[in-house]
């Protein structure tokens, strides 16, 4: 098993993107900063609105409406998303937090704002032979959900923080540039739709290439304010540590909570990943919109990204634990 998962992190060439955007943002800062030779702030919103289109467009209408009828799945996924998540930071918060500095704090919160990731969750879900139906409908109504929770759970929490945010003005952001791409999307869909879903491979790359460039520029931000010449090795170990954590504390309630609550095991592995997920895709372009070119964006988000890459490896190993189960009679 650790083989295969090492040949498959060999081949994940967005984590290797990742480091070298960030990589890319320490030596050349002053490209991607806002006010910048590359334009960020223009770029980065083409290239959120383009993403959420695409996302829009390979929304599957037909299977979501199959899964629209579980409402008890949809209950208990949501509700880790936007309350289990944002009660859990609270908590840590108030354990741990005078250890963490304001900008670190303020990313996990972050962290557990943001609506569940989709392609993941419903990809995992499918290896695992659990609920794929009702995957596809908790993934895909978190990420609209979020387009307003995330900016009210992160309103009401942040202050703790030291920050602030203006929760009206980041849903009128978020709708413009997240809400209504999504929508156009799924109108364009009938017209769009087949030759998406024939040329998948490719869209996901341009998703992929828009949230890497969405990295740089956010990164280029806390290099050029020296963000990160006040934080050494120390605080990314203790994100790494903190992201860690939350996984397996969610983890294990989320399955608790599904045998509790006697789900069959394809809706507990519906629950499990839909629950237990947060989205990169999503989370990066939220991010740049919500804090703008707040000077530690590249800290805000770095509980999020060490977060998905976590998230894809321990879920990977609880994947092909669930599909080697012998078949349902």
């Amino acid at each position: 098993m650790s083989l295969r998962l090492i040949k498959r992190l060999s081949r994940d060439w967005f984590l290797l993107g990742m480091l070298g955007a960030v990589g890319l943002a320490l030596l050349f800062p002053d490209f991607g900063k806002s006010g910048g030779a590359m334009h960020a702030d223009v770029v980065t919103n083409v290239g959120i609105f383009l993403v959420f289109f695409l996302h829009g467009l390979g929304m599957p209408t037909a299977q979501l409406k199959a899964g629209a009828l579980q409402w008890r799945l949809h209950v208990l996924v949501q509700s880790f998303t936007f309350l289990v998540f944002p009660a859990l930071w609270v908590v840590l918060n108030l354990t741990v937090g005078r250890w963490v500095s304001p900008e670190v704090s303020l990313g996990f919160l972050f962290l557990c704002a943001v609506p569940s990731t989709i392609s993941s969750s419903v990809a995992m879900t499918g290896v695992a032979r659990g609920n794929v139906a009702g995957a596809i409908f908790d993934a895909s109504l978190s990420s609209l959900l979020g387009i307003v929770l995330t900016p009210l759970i992160v309103g009401l929490l942040a202050q703790t923080t030291g920050a602030r945010l203006s929760m009206g003005e980041a849903i009128l952001k978020l709708s413009a540039l997240l809400l209504l791409p999504l929508a156009l999307g799924q109108l364009a869909r009938p017209l769009l739709g087949a030759t998406f879903a024939r040329h998948r491979k490719y869209t996901n790359g341009i998703d992929r290439l828009f949230i890497l460039v969405l990295v740089y520029a956010s990164f280029c931000d806390s290099v050029a304010s020296g963000i990160f010449g006040l934080h050494g090795g120390a605080t990314l170990a203790l994100v790494l540590g903190g992201a860690a954590l939350i996984l397996v504390i969610v983890l294990t309630l989320s399955t608790q909570a599904a045998r509790r609550l006697g789900f069959n095991k394809e809706d507990e592995i519906a629950a499990v990943f839909c629950g237990s997920k947060k989205t990169l895709a999503s989370g990066v372009p939220m991010a740049r919109l919500l804090f703008g070119a707040h000077p530690a964006l590249g800290l805000i988000v770095l509980p999020l990204m060490f977060y998905h890459q976590l998230q894809l490896l321990v879920c990977s190993v609880l994947a092909e634990r669930y599909a080697a189960r012998p078949p349902s009679p």
